[in-house]
């Protein structure tokens, strides 16, 4: 029979225990009685722990081999196939007197098992009555197919792996009438904890393992994309005795050997350029940027960036390449260019739509910023967001920057290269070569996020010093969010830096519009949280 269709057997799934008075007397029971079986798989000489199990074949791989045998006609007078030996968690269970079927799920998918007491014997079938759902076992036993057409192996001989001491919350099971298909009904929905618990939700949700296999096939192409392409990967320090490359606040720490204090990255970018001075002409780092900001639901602390350069390439280059990245990672990854996040369809096609940062800024002030003063662009943001008490500490290049989220992002739903930033928020970026007003600048924003930010990179040292001292006046008059000198930085330029484009893309932002998830939180396997109460760590 196919278990599918039944409900998991309630002496052994567990649900997670419901909010109340009785809530930690029925946790400790279940916690209790697992233990109970532990010592009793002991005391039959059965470790509950094992250091090994040869399995021949995934699960998978397995219902492969008995579909081939079929196809090739070679069952043997039973229909039985090869023997194998797999290994999985329990996750559902039903017993039938001498009889029982059970699934284990590995990382490539589920089969089921069945059990028989004049197979077994009677010591090793009666030593199932002390598995629960999680457990990890080994099983061998011959293929077969059931009257309701699942594959499944019949134990000759079954191992205990590993013994689950705590309930995972898995779900209740049925099969839907009309379609036949497995529908899950989740035990363990609270997203804090999911999060927090990210081990139990990978266990009992399959659908949040794809979404992190996929992550993988997104960075994996992001870099076979510029490998093509002659880029070198490299990598550049974490710890930075001057952070640099973006407006944000870091992380501090100290270095206890050479006494001095040092940050976690806010950007790799700083780095990546002294490479191009270097003489490398094509440089890329996939790698673990740090910002001692808020946590929202496009935001983490701890976040992964690409970040490319290209000597000899302006940001009409680099554009250019983007688009064609995107389409190729897409494509790659989820199979098309179209795709949908959040209920609605996004085509990622070539050209983007291109839109000037002043225009569309004004058009959502109703006046041209370049006549608005300070205190005027302040007004306008407390009339939009009057919540944040921060606003009259503001510089222009974050008023701006607030104003333009405020008023303009939640628009730019199709792909759009936002471009010619005003030099005040873009203090890395070459001039523009016809309006010294902004500079040559774009960032690319789909489903009203920011995905990617890219410069015709300033390679003039007297220029970079003169916009880090600006940085340092806004930030001796209060604004915290300013790019610190670094002089050695200008120094490396100083020994001749090529015209480059570089750009900078928020992998976790990527994975959230390609796997369609609504949080950042969804595609960390670990996203930082507020500690838990009671426990460290």
């Amino acid at each position: 029979m196919n278990s599918d269709s039944t409900a998991p057997d309630p002496t052994t799934s567990e649900p997670a225990p419901s909010k109340g008075a009785g809530q930690d007397e029925e946790a400790n029971y279940l916690l209790a009685a697992r233990r109970e079986k532990l010592a009793a798989l002991e005391e039959k000489g059965m470790a509950p722990f094992a250091y090994h199990f040869e399995r021949t074949h995934p699960s998978s791989r397995a219902a492969e081999l008995f579909q081939e045998a079929e196809a090739q006609e070679s069952l043997n007078e039973k229909g039985h196939g090869d023997t194998v030996r797999v290994a999985g968690r329990i996750v559902s269970w039903r017993s039938h007197g001498k009889s029982a079927f059970a699934h284990i799920e590995d990382g490539y998918g589920r089969i089921q098992l069945y059990f028989r007491l004049n197979v077994l014997g009677e010591e090793d079938f009666s030593a199932l009555d002390l598995l629960d759902l999680g457990d990890w076992i080994g099983v061998e036993g011959p293929l077969f197919r059931t009257r309701t057409g699942e594959i499944t192996v019949q134990a000759t001989s079954w191992t205990m792996l590993s013994k689950s001491l705590r309930p995972l919350p898995f779900g209740k099971e049925e099969t839907d009438p009309d379609s036949g298909e497995r529908v899950v009904h989740s035990g363990f929905s609270d997203t804090q904890s999911r999060y927090r618990q990210r081990y139990a939700d990978l266990a009992v949700h399959p659908e949040v393992r794809e979404v992190f296999r996929l992550r993988s096939r997104i960075v994996r192409s992001l870099r076979d994309f510029l490998d093509a392409r002659d880029y070198l990967e490299v990598e550049t320090p974490i710890l930075q005795p001057i952070y640099g490359g973006a407006a944000a606040e870091p992380f501090v720490t100290h270095h206890n050997a050479l006494d001095t204090r040092l940050y976690l990255r806010i950007a790799d970018e700083l780095y990546l350029k002294r490479l191009i001075v270097g003489g490398f002409e094509r440089v890329y780092e996939v790698g673990k940027d740090f910002r001692n900001e808020g946590i929202d639901r496009s935001h983490n602390p701890e976040f992964t960036m690409l970040e490319f350069y290209q000597a000899f390439a302006d940001y009409e280059e680099m554009m250019d390449l983007v688009e064609e990245m995107l389409v190729t990672v897409a494509e790659n990854a989820v199979g098309s260019r179209r795709i949908q996040y959040q209920r609605t369809e996004i085509d990622l096609s070539p050209p983007f739509q291109r839109v000037s940062f002043v225009e569309a800024l004004n058009r959502g002030l109703g006046r041209d910023l370049h006549q608005m003063t300070d205190p005027e662009l302040a007004v306008t943001l407390k009339e939009l967001r009057g919540d944040d008490p921060r606003i009259d500490e503001m510089g222009r290049g974050r008023l701006l920057d607030k104003l333009f989220g405020a008023l303009v992002e939640e628009s730019l739903v199709a792909p759009t290269f936002v471009v010619d930033y005003p030099v005040v928020l873009s203090p890395l970026a070459k001039l523009h070569r016809d309006d010294p007003r902004v500079t040559e600048r774009f960032e690319l924003f789909v489903a009203g996020r920011e995905l990617a930010n890219a410069f015709s990179e300033l390679n003039d040292p007297l220029d970079q010093r003169e916009r880090f001292l600006s940085q340092m006046q806004l930030r001796e008059a209060g604004e915290d969010e300013t790019h610190p000198v670094d002089d050695d930085y200008i120094r490396a330029m100083e020994y001749g830096m090529p015209p480059t484009g570089g750009v900078g893309i928020g992998v976790d932002r990527l994975v959230m519009l390609l796997a369609d998830q609504p949080s950042i939180r969804d595609v960390i396997l670990f996203p930082t949280l507020r500690p838990e109460e009671g426990r460290q760590g």
